[in-house]
């Protein structure tokens, strides 16, 4: 079932993705060599605790952080660890915030001091896709339109497209329909509709797209050991264009 919002609950969704962004922006002066992803998992925690704000994803499903930590080759939900970032790494650090009962969700990629060519590149492609599928997010589009433009721009790039995790609807629920594909052709799937609120969150990998799954049960990994990065945003579909919620 697709549940669309009101103008009323999407300003309070809205309202956890300032706080959600603002977070993001302090992360982004933490990422350096030497730091480890738990002290910002921890980071996130005090930040979100003194705006009366939670990180949703915690104890979901039994997951035990506040964000997920990803760094090089995990595609996604790594676990925060001890582990110092290196000079040339990239991480992406993902995190649901729930405020007064209403979420946002937003991954962002960051190098780590001074990447290679081939990494800026990987990052540089993924946003770019991430806003190509933003574009695409408007009443009357179906969400194949969102996927296509995601997978036409990576693939010219010489990049691959993670199918195993996809986008979806959010709103008083991490997890809701329908979900948003980021590869697949045009003009198929759900027609978009005022009061939609989406995740769009391509995971672009430099080798092929497939993964294998941590011991942990939740560390998704590339097959090849090939790095992967991703750039998520909450968006509201409005008869004004999409709105991002997460904006930074």
């Amino acid at each position: 079932m697709i549940i669309l919002k009101t103008q009323e609950q999407i300003a309070k969704m809205n309202k956890a993705g300032d706080i959600l962004a603002e977070c993001h922006r302090q992360i982004a002066k933490l990422i350096k060599p030497g730091v480890t992803t738990l002290e910002i998992d921890q980071f996130v925690e005090r930040f979100l605790a003194e705006r009366g704000a939670t990180p949703e994803q915690k104890g979901y499903h039994g997951y035990p952080f506040a964000t997920c930590a990803s760094v090089n080759d995990v595609i996604c939900h790594g676990f925060p660890s001890h582990e110092p970032l290196k000079d040339g790494d990239i991480v992406t650090i993902d995190m649901v915030v729930k405020y007064d009962g209403w979420l946002a969700d937003s991954a962002w990629s960051y190098p780590v001091g001074n990447v290679s060519e081939e990494a800026q590149h990987l990052l540089d492609v993924t946003k770019k896709a991430l806003y190509l599928g933003i574009e695409q997010a408007v009443i009357g589009n179906r969400i194949g339109d969102i996927s296509h433009a995601i997978q036409s721009y990576a693939e010219a790039q010489n990049l691959s497209v993670v199918r195993h995790f996809v986008g979806h609807a959010i709103g008083e629920n991490m997890h809701e329909e329908p979900q948003v594909p980021h590869y697949g052709p045009p003009n198929r799937g759900t027609r978009l509709k005022e009061g939609m609120v989406i995740t769009i969150e391509p995971m672009l990998n430099l080798g092929t797209y497939q993964c294998k799954i941590d011991s942990d049960g939740w560390t998704a990994r590339t097959v090849d050991g090939k790095w992967s990065a991703q750039y998520e945003h909450t968006l509201a579909i409005t008869k004004d264009g999409p709105v991002i919620l997460t904006e930074q």
